[in-house]
């Protein structure tokens, strides 16, 4: 209890705290995260999903697999996490969040200065015109029909802008994630295992200027001997309450 005490103490004396979030924040929404005991990846074939070879290949698998946990997203809702971060960034004790999910949540429970740093299914595009549409509820409308989201110019099946494995991580967000943990004096490493790269190297930065880091997974990550707060539940952030102008316990 005093350790969690402290954590709190931490976040709000921190000058510039930012998170780094990954699937393991949206297993409390019903989102199966990838690494985990019951992850996404002990799925037979499951790693051709996000495989952007295999998309060229075949972009129904994708489609047929990912229906649910993205193009049914507007049935789940955020969870006591996606919550309490929105809270602190109001609050003005959170200045970025830094996700790797792509699945909104954040947004929908009203953080604003998010980065996705792998991508989002907002925008569409087509790989072979470059045609684009920012229309996620008209493709998510077809996907959950059972049909294929088609170019409009030329007929060919239209990708997501995330990050298939394969790919480069959008620039602009990569950028602004690393200049986040560079200034960061504390960063909150929230239900990630941290084994994706370079994602992952984030709190190495934030580590490298100076900065203190905190992490809450409910598996071991590869930091958590340089962590100066290390907690297995993310059910700690239930604690987190408004009371007059703050959201900290008293």
């Amino acid at each position: 209890m005093q350790q969690l005490q402290s954590f709190f103490e931490k976040i709000s004396s921190s000058t510039h705290c930012v998170a780094l979030t990954g699937a393991g924040v949206s297993t409390l929404s019903g989102i199966p995260d990838f690494r985990g005991k019951n992850g996404l990846y002990k799925q037979a074939d499951a790693q051709k999903i996000f495989d952007i070879e295999y998309f060229d290949v075949d972009p129904s698998f994708y489609y047929k697999a990912t229906r649910e946990f993205i193009y049914n997203i507007d049935e789940k809702k955020p969870s006591l996490v996606h919550t309490a971060l929105s809270l602190l960034e109001e609050q003005g004790f959170l200045k970025a969040l830094i996700t790797q999910n792509i699945d909104f949540l954040h947004q929908r429970a009203g953080s604003k200065n998010v980065i996705e740093v792998h991508g989002s299914p907002a925008r569409h595009y087509c790989r072979r015109c470059g045609y684009t549409i920012d229309d996620f509820a008209a493709i998510a409308a077809l996907v959950k029909e059972g049909s294929l989201p088609l170019c409009k110019n030329c007929s060919a099946v239209l990708k997501p802008t995330i990050t298939f494995f394969g790919e480069s991580l959008p620039p602009q967000a990569l950028n602004n994630a690393q200049r986040e943990a560079q200034e960061a004096d504390f960063m909150l490493v929230l239900g990630t295992s941290l084994t994706v790269y370079p994602a992952a190297y984030l709190p190495h930065i934030t580590l490298e200027h100076g900065g203190k880091i905190a992490i809450v997974n409910a598996d071991r990550t590869s930091l958590d001997q340089y962590a100066s707060f290390r907690f297995d539940d993310l059910a700690i952030f239930s604690s987190l309450q408004r009371e007059d102008q703050s959201i900290f316990p008293h």
